[in-house]
């Protein structure tokens, strides 16, 4: 062969109509000038085909969660010139935008050998804009609406004058706390804003700002004080100088780039602390991973944000992502996906191995730079579901007698720790130990979402534990569920189901062991079921909705909201099919993100449940890093001021001024 067949894949979406079924088309053309035969071609992506679907010109050889394997009619040649089409009836949801579709694809021989595929990004009929990447561009107004620039705004604003801007800062700090936040905001600044030198010596131009150490401000409080020659910071603590000085980098930085819009000060004040406790970013590093680097640049930008909370998602379905003494199976096995590996390319992942996992070492490193930026890093494990990348790696422990299958909403088959199982504590209990050791904030966040309705059904030990709780009768129940697939309009419900109360026991249990280790728990909103925790010690992420949030609160549950119609950093900026992201829980552009208050319709009593906010960044869509910078900014701009900004202060009109301002994950932007 002289030139290797070059292989080249088109999908197109039509959705269903009154007359014809939903169309997802899947097009293998053969731009090579040698036959391809005797193959199948293997297609991953966040779309997922129905195990049901009815599939023309083909057929669906395997299917796992969102990677498909296709073969073509009985003896197809794939000849050069031409085109092979399969279309798809059937796909466990719609597609809403361009990235939703296949991302990736290869063909497998009958020799084993593996052939690449150009993979075009899916086009919807009738939609022909140009495909959106990047983040948004929000340019600077001539005339703002305030003088100085600060993401997120102030409590107390009272500035005067203006000066020539400095061309640096000098920080003179006074003191430990005083002397640890300079220095980390002298190395904050030198990463994300390379050779500007905001932080410089006199000798070279800065202007002097002293760190005075001050009793009795809060613990993330503190104030600035402006003068045509000084500036003076005042705190109680490290994470107070920080802020103090992010706030006044920010000043500086858009002062130096717009000086006929923005000033920097020559006298007045700024006081300043959050309006709540919890200002937090989530990252899914399951789905797509994400390397030490990139998380600490995620770190630097949540610092710039005066975001203090880390939500570390180290567990999926589609990968394993920590190492952890004693089980090296985890990351030998379930930190990889690859054609032929117990995890298959999935989300676009190819062919050839992709994954990775974080050394203790690299954890280490991650926690410090945490500590030093005042952001608490909380890692999760999701249990009991999303764990077929445990159970891949770790399959003793599965109940060696169960039988038949579920399946959970992502389409990933008997995907969940076993709560009748004893040797699933021996884990948990060692993660636990590993992971408390490791993150010093003292939370376990144990995940407790999605559980299929027919998770264990067919478990003879779940099933004797289910009838010890309940009685024959939920046994009973529990079995007519075996080998049915739900989850078709979503995640199942479970709350009052017998998957509820098996996964009770696990999360009473589990919880019961990190209390004893002098720890809180964390979850989804779905570890309130049975409400077996002490709620002392628990907080909960609402994900769902805020009626579902004030009601836990109501319930006594400390809440971090994170409603998925605003919050979840995944789903699309708007409706149109040219935006990358998902759709599932609707669609929120930034100004719809800034707007909307967590706290709306909330009683008193309730809102002293309220923790906080949390931006959670979920990573099916993102194979493509300019998705990623599309995706979340500006909005984690938006959430970080729904933390801090009281409500009655908050404006888009200055925040879509200034937020043109605040640096970016990969430097992507839109072109448009």
């Amino acid at each position: 062969m002289t030139s290797g067949p070059a292989l080249h894949l088109e999908t197109l979406w039509t959705p269903a109509t009154a007359s014809e079924p939903l169309a997802y088309v899947i097009k293998l053309t053969n731009a090579g000038s040698e036959p391809v035969a005797d193959f199948t071609l293997a297609i991953s992506g966040p779309a997922r085909i129905d195990p049901h679907a009815t599939v023309e010109g083909g057929a669906l050889v395997k299917r796992l969660s969102n990677h498909a394997q296709l073969a073509p009619p009985s003896g197809l040649v794939l000849a050069p010139g031409m085109t092979w089409t399969v279309n798809v009836r059937g796909l466990s949801w719609g597609l809403r935008h361009w990235s939703d579709g296949a991302n990736s694809a290869y063909v497998t021989l009958a020799d084993g050998a593996i052939l690449p595929v150009i993979t075009a990004p899916t086009q919807a009929v009738g939609g022909n804009a140009p495909l959106l990447k990047g983040a948004a561009r929000f340019p600077m107004p001539a005339k703002a609406p305030v003088p100085v620039s600060i993401i997120p705004w102030p409590k107390s604003v009272a500035t005067t004058g203006a000066r020539t801007v400095p061309a640096g800062l000098d920080l003179q700090p006074q003191g430990e706390a005083a002397g640890k936040a300079a220095a980390a905001f002298t190395t904050l600044v030198a990463d994300l804003f390379p050779v500007e030198a905001l932080v410089r010596p006199a000798a070279e131009g800065g202007m002097p700002v002293q760190l005075v150490p001050t009793e009795g401000l809060g613990a993330e409080a503190y104030e600035i004080a402006f003068g045509e020659a000084l500036v003076t910071v005042k705190a109680t603590t490290q994470t107070g100088f920080l802020y103090g000085l992010v706030t006044l980098g920010q000043i500086l930085r858009g002062a130096k780039q717009h000086p006929a819009t923005l000033i920097f000060p020559s006298g007045g004040t700024i006081a300043d602390e959050p309006g709540l406790v919890w200002r937090g970013t989530h990252l899914d590093v399951a789905r797509q991973f994400y390397t030490t680097a990139e998380v600490s640049r995620l770190l630097k930008l949540l610092a710039w944000n005066k975001m203090n909370r880390f939500h570390w998602h180290l567990s999926e379905d589609e990968g394993w992502r920590l190492e952890i003494d004693g089980y090296p199976e985890l990351t030998e096995i379930g930190a990889w996906r690859g054609h032929g590996k117990a995890l298959p390319p999935l989300l676009g992942s190819g062919p050839h191995p992709t994954g990775g996992y974080y050394t203790k070492a690299a954890v280490r490193e991650i926690v410090a730079l945490g500590q030093s930026l005042g952001i608490q890093i909380v890692p999760e494990i999701d249990i009991p579901g999303h764990c077929y990348a445990l159970l891949q790696s770790l399959p003793q422990l599965r109940d060696p007698n169960e039988v038949g299958e579920y399946q959970s909403v992502q389409g990933f088959p008997n995907n969940c720790l076993n709560p009748a199982y004893e040797p699933v504590y021996t884990f948990i209990e060692a993660v636990i130990d590993q992971l408390l050791e490791l993150f010093p904030g003292n939370i376990f966040h144990l995940g407790a979402d999605e559980v299929p309705l027919a998770a264990w059904s067919g478990s003879p030990l779940a099933l004797d534990m289910l009838e010890k709780l309940a009685g024959p009768a939920m046994r009973k129940k529990h079995e007519g569920q075996l080998n049915q697939l739900g989850n078709h309009n979503g995640a199942d419900e479970i709350e009052g189901s017998p998957t509820a109360i098996l996964q009770a026991q696990l999360i009473k249990r589990v919880h019961e062991y990190i209390a004893s280790k002098g720890a809180i728990t964390g979850g989804w909103e779905e570890a309130a079921h049975g409400n077996v925790v002490d709620q002392s010690k628990t907080y909960l992420v609402g994900w769902r909705n805020v009626e579902i949030n004030a009601a836990l609160a109501s319930q006594g549950y400390d809440i971090v909201a994170s409603p998925g119609q605003r919050y979840y950093l995944d789903m699309a900026n708007g409706v149109a099919w040219s935006e990358p992201g998902a759709g599932w829980a609707g669609w929120s552009g930034p100004q719809e993100t800034y707007e909307f208050e967590a706290r709306e319709g909330w009683t008193e009593e309730q809102l002293k449940h309220l923790l906080g906010v949390q931006s959670c960044i979920w990573s099916e869509s993102m194979t493509d890093r300019a998705i990623f910078d599309r995706l979340v900014f500006p909005r984690i701009s938006a959430v970080a001021e729904a933390g801090w900004t009281l409500p009655e202060r908050k404006s888009w009109q200055r925040f879509s001024a200034l937020v043109g301002l605040m640096p970016i994950m990969y430097g992507h932007w839109a072109e448009a």
